[in-house]
């Protein structure tokens, strides 16, 4: 199985340490960031491909240094146009039926990520929060499977929000997306078009912890991420 790691972000929120290191290479007790998604991932990932723009030289020289995988592809996505339009921009890329989508610089449990890699077709992750404005949210069918996600509702908590962590079938690539409000392609318009068409898995998280601000990054570095971070055997 293949995985996708979106790495392309300017991490504008934790500048100025992302002025000389991109997000996903900051330090979190000794290791970068994205090195800690890579040990979460299940074994049967085998090959990464990671989209990359902000610093790009930087990633690659990681992706070379790391051993948690031998297989791996990098992605430049050129000019950001939003998350929906890093992952076409894989596509010729992409080689197993199923492959996983992270954000490059959250750190989810290998549990979850585990759980994920299993769902037949489609899956994301999604946290139980309190704060639905500040997330995007997913709204589930009667058998609990997802019926769309939508961006910051006006909802009573608690919510099930969207961690950014996701499973696709390869198939996925045969729908358009358009421009979202905000002039950029969404990933999250990918999964609602394949949730609308055939059953698209929810896995409640255990541990997701987004790393967006000096303060969160500061947290990362006081807990026992091993425990909940350790997943290929």
């Amino acid at each position: 199985m293949d995985a996708v790691l979106l790495a392309a972000g300017l991490g504008t929120r934790l500048r100025p340490h992302t002025e000389t290191t991109p997000k996903p290479l900051l330090n979190v007790q000794g290791r970068p960031i994205l090195d800690w998604t890579l040990s979460a991932l299940p074994a049967s990932v085998e090959r990464l491909v990671v989209v990359v723009h902000y610093l790009a030289e930087q990633v690659e020289a990681y992706l070379q240094r790391q051993t948690h995988f031998k297989n791996w592809v990098i992605v430049p996505q050129g000019t950001p146009r939003g998350t929906g339009d890093a992952l076409r921009k894989c596509q010729a890329h992409i080689r197993s039926e199923r492959f996983l989508v992270l954000n490059g610089d959250d750190l989810f449990g290998a549990a979850d990520l585990a759980k994920l890699a299993e769902c037949p077709g489609g899956g994301v992750i999604v946290q139980e929060v309190n704060e639905p404005k500040r997330f995007g949210i997913a709204y589930l069918k009667a058998d609990g499977t997802l019926e769309k996600l939508v961006e910051k509702p006006d909802l009573l908590p608690p919510q099930l929000a969207n961690t950014g962590a996701y499973a696709f079938p390869r198939s996925v690539f045969r729908f358009e997306i358009g421009l979202s409000p905000r002039n950029e392609y969404e990933i999250t318009d990918y999964v609602s078009q394949v949730a609308a068409v055939e059953p698209f898995h929810v896995v409640r998280s255990t541990f997701w912890f987004p790393i967006g601000t000096e303060e969160t990054w500061n947290e990362a570095k006081r807990m026992d991420l091993s425990r909940v971070l350790s997943g290929r055997h």
